[in-house]
């Protein structure tokens, strides 16, 4: 009997061997068959096609729409694109420590980083960008020009400037450095027993950052409500200072998140090191729809935990790990290699994409999982607040004057001569009128989305010859353009916050932006009320 068993199960282990074996090749058969078929596609587009081909256009393009099925996150990099994704990594920025836009076919400086070379410069926002290194930014994309700027720490980089308000050009040399991107760039009390921190990226020294502050909060008011930790607009940095900013306040040696893959070398876990700062303090965090990656983790170990309340809309939905493979000529492939995971078991990657964005996933097909005190969680598609807010939405026509810089370009105007406008708690800008008639001076226009469809409407009528229906679109059309100027008063106080918070940033920076817009954030206002009633803050944990 016993011989029997053994034969069977050794039946048993061929018959699976044979059945992987079979799986294996019949894979590789695929892969070489389809190989066999791109490669003669390939030839005969090249040889027999009407028109001359490119065979290095033709080929990216095969390879950007096979990456491009897989994930957002999968691209190939050639060798001309290799050299600015290692000057530009995550851990810090290397170049002028500045950003440029394009508008009327000129470039201008839009925002400079503080104490960061173009600071030191003495180039400021608003100044127009004429050439890098006696070569004419005219005609090169924003990209290029980015890239141009980005280089080796140490070399320098000659900049034809044309600085807002003056009348002649100049050159300034600027030497390339590592810039420091603040990546907590305001921290401070909201209420009187309520400390904010901001953090705007994972880059090395934030957990370190985060601690000083708690540190600080501590100190400054024993009593401590709690604490707001804000991680909206973070797309996320360096997975080791999310792992030590969870160590912050949960016990050690928990697991944060754990990375899986078909590939078992690349399984690993990931679980805190160090004693925490505390275990008690209240926290709410913050997160929005561009909240990603590592954002997502903290966010989502503190809700696994059940250590504190997350407020705000779905993140976005990227818990995916990617590495770079070096290819022949110098290009490199950069490939999603596992996925995170974090304590509850649910994968916070967004299951579908459109368009590169992930899709919103209904929760009724999201798997369901538990938190520590055993509240319900989903995965697959980012991490849902405890407590969901609307999104802010700026109106149509406050878009429109950020997105045409009409904004930027007064803001401009209004700086030129001024050295100081005081402390950030007492500015308030008052001239509303006066912003208007630039505004008008400027012919500003832009169209509504109500006007879009309206205009595509028209078309179609134009195309049946239907005049009478044409005749009374153009008229509505009339109706809502006449309106536009009326639209601007309905949106005063909101045009007016984004104009405070570009001159604040003129002399504040980052920091600046941060500070100003604390005091009408309805999320922050919320994290107090929430924060500063301890019974509503245990309701929600499920406490």
């Amino acid at each position: 009997m016993i011989k029997k068993i053994k034969y069977t199960l050794l039946g048993f282990s061929v018959l699976v061997l044979v059945s992987a074996s079979t799986v294996y090749n019949d894979k590789l058969f695929e892969i070489s068959k389809n190989l066999e078929i791109f490669i003669s596609v390939y030839k005969e587009l090249n040889s027999g096609f009407a028109d001359e081909l490119d065979p290095s256009i033709l080929m990216r393009t095969a390879i950007d729409a096979m990456t491009n099925s897989l994930d957002p996150f999968t691209n190939f990099i050639s060798e001309s694109q290799a050299e600015s994704y290692r000057i530009y990594d995550d851990e810090k920025y290397q170049g002028i420590g500045a950003r440029a836009a394009a508008k009327d076919n000129k470039v201008f400086i839009t925002e400079v980083y503080e104490n960061g070379p173009a600071f030191n410069a003495g180039i400021k926002a608003g100044d127009e960008l004429l050439s890098v290194d006696g070569n004419l930014v005219d005609g090169k994309s924003l990209d290029e020009i980015h890239g141009i700027m980005r280089g080796i720490p140490g070399s320098k980089i000659n900049l034809g400037i044309y600085p807002y308000g003056q009348k002649e050009s100049k050159t300034i040399t600027v030497e390339r450095g590592e810039v420091n991107i603040p990546n907590v760039p305001y921290s401070g009390f909201v209420a009187d027993n309520v400390g904010y921190i901001n953090l705007t990226v994972f880059t090395a020294n934030a957990s370190t950052n985060i601690a000083n502050a708690l540190r600080d909060f501590k100190t400054k008011n024993p009593d401590l409500a709690g604490v707001v930790l804000d991680l909206r607009d973070n797309g996320g940095g360096l997975l080791y200072e999310a792992v030590n900013i969870c160590n912050h306040f949960i016990p050690q040696n928990e697991v944060v998140v754990s990375t899986r893959s078909k590939v078992k070398e690349n399984d690993k876990i990931y679980k805190t090191m160090t004693s925490p700062i505390d275990l008690e303090l209240p926290i709410v965090v913050l997160i929005n729809n561009k909240s990603a990656s590592a954002s997502e983790i903290v966010s989502g170990v503190i809700q696994d935990y059940d250590r504190g309340v997350i407020i705000g809309q779905r993140s976005y939905g990227k818990g995916l790990v990617q590495n770079y493979k070096d290819l022949p000529y110098n290009a490199r492939l950069k490939l999603t290699i596992s996925k995170y995971y974090i304590p509850s078991g649910r994968c916070i990657q967004g299951l579908e994409y459109e368009n590169g964005i992930p899709k919103n996933i209904p929760d009724s097909l999201r798997s369901k999982f538990k938190t520590r005190q055993g509240r319900t969680v989903l995965d697959g598609g980012g991490i849902t607040p405890d407590v969901i807010m609307p999104e802010k939405m700026l109106s149509e026509v406050t878009k429109a004057l950020l997105d045409q810089y009409i904004i930027f370009e007064y803001v401009n105007v209004y700086c030129k001569d001024k050295d100081s406008i005081g402390q950030i708690e007492q500015f308030s800008f008052n001239a509303f009128d006066d912003f208007v008639a630039f505004v008008q001076a400027r012919k500003f226009n832009y169209t509504t989305e109500l006007e879009k469809s309206l205009i595509q409407a028209r078309n179609q009528a134009q195309q049946d010859q239907n005049k009478n229906l044409e005749t009374d679109i153009d008229a509505l059309l009339k109706k809502l353009t006449d309106a536009h100027s009326s639209k601007l008063t309905d949106a005063k106080d909101e045009i007016i916050q984004e104009i405070e918070r570009e001159i604040v940033s003129r002399y504040y920076f980052q920091k600046g932006k941060v500070q100003y817009s604390l005091d009408s954030d309805a999320e922050v206002k919320k994290a107090i009320q929430i924060l500063t009633a301890p019974s509503e803050y245990k309701k929600i944990l499920g406490l």
